[in-house]
């Protein structure tokens, strides 16, 4: 019943941008802290960055800080990640995930309960 959605990825060179899209139905995205995960292959699943419900903060990875920044549009109901200078190291499926919100400040090392099904991000010449 709850749904989120990804869109955006695709195949971009070395350097280049895209923008994630993470669409929310069936509940009220600013409720929830949403989290942006990435798992490439043979690889553990990665925190990328969060924003805590009502934008109260951010989180970013320690890999993508000052190259990637995630935002979100309440009357879209939707969050986004920009990805600028992306390296082939980024290539992933990206994923969008939601969670009721425990402190002020969104933490990406605990559980998301809501999950999209993914959109793949590959950087490469």
């Amino acid at each position: 019943q709850v749904q989120l959605a990804e869109s955006g990825g695709g195949l971009v060179q070395p350097g280049g941008s895209l923008r994630l899209s993470c669409a929310a139905s069936r509940f009220t995205l600013d409720y929830y802290d949403i989290g942006w995960f990435r798992q490439a292959p043979g690889k553990e699943r990665e925190g990328v960055s969060c924003l805590s419900s009502g934008g109260r903060s951010t989180v970013y990875a320690d890999s993508v800080k000052g190259r990637f920044t995630i935002s979100r549009d309440n009357a879209k109901n939707t969050v986004y990640l920009q990805m600028n200078s992306l390296k082939p190291d980024d290539t992933a499926v990206y994923y969008c995930a939601a969670t009721s919100p425990v402190f002020s400040q969104c933490v990406l090392r605990r559980q998301y309960n809501y999950w999209g099904q993914g959109t793949q991000v590959t950087v490469s010449s």
